[in-house]
């Protein structure tokens, strides 16, 4: 299924708010004390928000262009959650692994997590846009 724009811009926005639902509910409700407790005072008490929807929606962008988009016109879920798995895995990786060599203390077992959480929260919201794109356009 090949989408067309406005179909993609759709499915752009489902995915955003399917990962913020997750995202903000991992960071906020389950995993915040463990984040608190290894970052070490490095946290802020509060996010600055201009930033962190940047953040969201330059992800949310690679994962239409690499996941989500390719997997709807290959129709395959195999295809969405490889890719999906990899996507998250770099990405997080990235930002991890980065920190993991440039920062003092930054913690290993953080690392671990993230890189695993990443794999997890990009696959959910692929796997959620790709099967709402599918009834809504198929």
């Amino acid at each position: 299924m090949d989408l067309n724009l406005s179909q993609q811009i759709i499915t752009y926005f489902i995915s955003l708010v399917s990962f913020l639902a997750i995202d903000l509910t991992w960071l906020g409700l389950i995993a915040n004390k463990f984040y608190k407790d290894n970052l070490n005072g490095l946290m802020s008490k509060k996010p600055i928000w201009s930033i962190a929807i940047l953040f969201y929606g330059v992800f949310i962008f690679g994962l239409m262009y690499f996941v989500i988009i390719p997997s709807l016109s290959s129709g395959s879920y195999k295809t969405l959650i490889t890719r999906a798995a990899i996507f998250g895995f770099v990405t997080y990786a990235t930002y991890d692994l980065t920190n993991l060599s440039t920062l003092k203390n930054w913690p290993k077992a953080l690392t671990a997590v993230d890189m695993l959480w990443g794999v997890v929260l990009s696959t959910l919201v692929s796997l959620v846009a790709y099967s709402v794109a599918k009834k809504l356009f198929g």
